[in-house]
């Protein structure tokens, strides 16, 4: 293991962050190291909360104090001292821009590059680089501004013609009588509020609906100084449908929203003076619409000297994404259409055209969202940075990701207050031999179960959407189903299909989307818990009154005010965040932590994990029977007072699943729920998915967990590649057949790991 530190180690003293248990550790340099271990081990806090915030930090003070106040703040980790660290670049699973006007090209700056060229080298000449942009005045198209689509909206589903604005004419929501939006249009002065619009005149009822935004001549007392008055339908479009907050309404929009190609840009974004210019042969829009592949062939057709230097950046810009595996993707596409191993590999793909080296790469769990086939390029590229001088440290529970490590630290022994400590360091063929959970999993094959029967079928009939082209499919019922094939290759859009095929049926879809959750949610919030919790208190200590227990109210510390810190702003430098000397970080006032329960005060009780509570909390049915739903679904390490905004995708899948598990004869989509999960866990998870099904559901599941996959019914394995190279139904049957078929990339791989009957 010698020569594996022949270029040094970056050392880390005393590491005591969140659960670690004064940590030290050398992780090789120019090596890669995957952190492996249960969830809630002390893997992130380790690798991202000490070793990453500690190289971000100290590059950050290397910069003048006025310049620091522009830059992300970390806060001071808990750790004696790290010796030769490098500058960390951290590669995080964060989508990227969720905007309509972002898209492949502009995002990795492909675009800029060739806006530049076309100002160049384009004949005819039309104009500067911003000419050629659909975010700028001088190259929008003036009908769709840009966008390359027009919504037609339904004013019927925005208004009730019977009412007046006081009486809630605005249906949609959060343009309720007295809402802000509300305000824009009752404290205009534009409209008698007790008229009803269907008594409006034409006029009203155009400036009412479709006036665009304006300043209001004479306005009243009560409209803002610098306010703009827009009508009802400009309004929605640009500040509802156009915008991120569109996401939170989709299904609302669905009703009200006919998207269709722009009828004078026909999607391609630009004016028609823009799009004139061409350069061997193509205009801008025409190169946009190339898959990456046809990107390059059309570079090579561009032999003008001047063309030289922009050509060859973009070239390493895109052959950088084609190796990592994005070769299917258009410049064009949409940053909201891409998947997450989509976003994770772009990202992956931009530093590998950076000439730096000798920096450390901190990835977080590379292979969410991938396929074994797809995880292999991940590994090659992976490869090619460590090549450059650089060191790789990434956290991961992947049993590929983890075999193509140098060196491997597993964390444990098991998650929360009993995790914190490293438990194993060495390479992979030394932790296949080892003792630990991480290595007794890995050591064991992977066996089909015995198919369950069905007892109907859904189907789904000539699909054509995305990459689909008149696809059929079928999904057993009262089984589980997994939709397998490498990312991009059209997973999604068939389930959408069959969830559209169920659209007047219920069926409970688990996606990994946000549950609604604000800064103050933990799961204690989002349980339900805290006001059983209190009464408990309240009535163990002689009827108290039950506010004494709320950080939020009563029983707040009176110098945090319940924050549990003291905040100091000193200006251009880091604020400076203190523990309260008073209460100690616990939040609680020194009266309400005086009251105990079995021994413990409120702040003990809500430090507490899930798997903590389960038995302190056995006698008391209101809070047991919801913790121990969390328990079920594998979050039994969570802290009953940690931010639910520090959750993953997959973890908030599986609280909302922990929420639906009393259902029978119910149809469960999931997408992909083993996200995150270490093999021990993933177990849990295919046991709880087997009583599921045994009280007579169906689930529905995209993942690519091989171990998963094999105690499927039913597996339908798309491909055979991504984007317009996929699309294709490559098998449908059990999954014990599909190691027979060459054409299933899930079969493949299942037989590489000797998958048996």
């Amino acid at each position: 293991m010698t020569d594996l530190f022949a270029a040094g180690a970056i050392s880390i003293h005393g590491a005591q962050e969140n659960n670690l248990k004064d940590v030290n550790l050398k992780i090789p340099k120019h090596q890669t190291t995957v952190f492996a271990g249960l969830s809630g081990s002390g893997k992130s806090s380790l690798v991202f909360d000490t070793l990453a915030a500690t190289s971000r930090r100290e590059l950050n003070e290397t910069f003048p104090s006025f310049t620091q106040q522009y830059l992300p703040k970390y806060g001071q980790p808990t750790v004696d001292r790290i010796d030769h660290l490098p500058v960390a670049i951290v590669v995080e699973q964060k989508p990227i821009g969720r905007n309509s006007r972002s898209t492949l090209a502009t995002y990795t700056g492909i675009y800029s590059v060739l806006r530049l060229m076309f100002s160049r080298l384009g004949q005819p000449w039309v104009g500067y680089s911003e000419w050629f942009s659909f975010n700028l005045p001088q190259g929008m198209c003036p009908e769709c501004q840009g966008l390359g689509f027009v919504d037609d909206v339904d004013e019927r589903q925005l208004i009730d013609p019977n009412k007046s604005l006081n009486e809630g004419a605005m249906t949609f929501a959060g343009f309720q009588p007295g809402t802000w939006r509300w305000k824009e249009y009752g404290n205009s002065g534009l409209f008698d509020l007790d008229k009803k619009i269907k008594d409006y005149s034409a006029e009203e009822y155009d400036l009412f609906m479709h006036a665009p935004q304006q300043k209001l001549k004479n306005p009243p007392a009560k409209w803002g100084r610098t306010a703009l008055y827009e009508g009802l339908v400009p309004r929605m479009l640009r500040s509802v449908i156009h915008s991120a907050s569109g996401r939170h309404h989709e299904a609302a929009l669905a009703k009200i929203v006919t998207r269709k190609p722009c009828p004078v840009c026909h999607g391609s974004r630009l004016n028609a003076k823009a799009l004139t210019s061409r350069i061997a042969g193509y205009n801008i829009a025409e190169v946009s619409n190339l898959d990456l592949v046809n990107v390059l062939k059309f570079l090579d057709q561009i032999d003008d000297p001047k063309g030289k230097p922009m050509v060859r950046e973009l070239r390493s810009k895109v052959q950088a994404l084609v190796d990592i595996g994005l070769g299917y993707l258009s410049l064009g596409r949409g940053t909201d259409t891409l998947s997450g191993g989509e976003a994770q590999r772009i990202k992956i793909a931009k530093y590998l055209t950076s000439s730096l080296s000798d920096l450390v790469y901190v990835l977080d769990e590379p292979s969410v969202g991938l396929h074994p086939h797809d995880i292999q390029l991940i590994t090659r590229s992976l490869k090619k940075l460590k090549a450059r001088g650089n060191t790789i440290v990434l956290v991961d529970h992947n049993p590929a990701i983890i075999s193509a490590a140098d060196y491997v630290v597993e964390m444990g022994p098991q998650a929360g207050k009993n995790g914190g400590r490293v438990t194993f360091t060495g390479t992979y063929p030394q932790l296949l031999q080892s003792d630990t959970i991480t290595g007794k999993m890995l050591r064991e094959t992977i066996h089909f179960r015995k198919p369950r029967q069905p007892q109907a079928w859904l189907t789904v009939d000539h699909v054509t959407a995305h990459n689909l082209n008149n696809v059929n499919a079928r999904i057993p019922r009262g089984v589980l189903t997994v939709i397998s094939g490498p990312a991009g290759a059209g997973k999604s859009t068939l389930v959408s299909a069959f969830k559209h095929q169920m659209a007047d049926q219920d069926y409970i879809d688990l996606s990994q989307n946000a549950v609604g959750i604000n800064i103050r949610s933990t799961p204690a919030t989002y349980l339900n818990i805290l006001n059983p919790l209190r009464r408990l208190f309240s009535k163990a200590n002689g009827g108290v009154s039950t506010q004494l227990f709320s950080y939020n109210g009563k029983g707040a510390c009176p110098r945090c005010k319940g924050k549990g810190v003291m905040i100091t702003e000193m200006a251009f430098m880091d604020p400076v965040v203190q523990t309260c000397e008073l209460c100690h970080g616990k939040r609680y006032s020194q009266e309400a932590l005086q009251y105990t329960y079995h021994g413990k005060d409120i702040a003990e009780v809500l430090n507490m994990s899930i798997n903590d509570t389960l038995a302190f909390f056995k006698d008391v049915p209101s809070i047991d029977q919801k913790v121990q739903l969390l328990h079920q679904v594998g979050l039994g390490y969570l802290n009953l007072s940690q931010s639910m905004t520090t959750l993953s995708g997959g973890e908030v899948q599986r609280v909302k699943l922990a929420m639906e598990l009393d259902h029978t004869g119910s149809v469960y989509f999931l997408d992909e729920p083993t996200t995150g999960l270490h093999l021990q866990d993933t177990q849990r998870l295919i046991d709880l998915f087997e009583g599921l099904v045994n009280k007579g559901n169906t689930l529905i599941l995209i993942e690519h967990n091989l171990k998963l996959i094999s105690q499927a019914d039913w597996l339908i394995d798309m491909g055979p590649d991504a984007g317009k190279y996929g699309g294709q139904v490559c098998f449908e049957g059990q999954p014990a057949t599909s190691v027979h078929d060459p054409h299933s990339r899930t079969g493949v791989a299942l037989a590489k790991l000797g998958a048996e009957a």
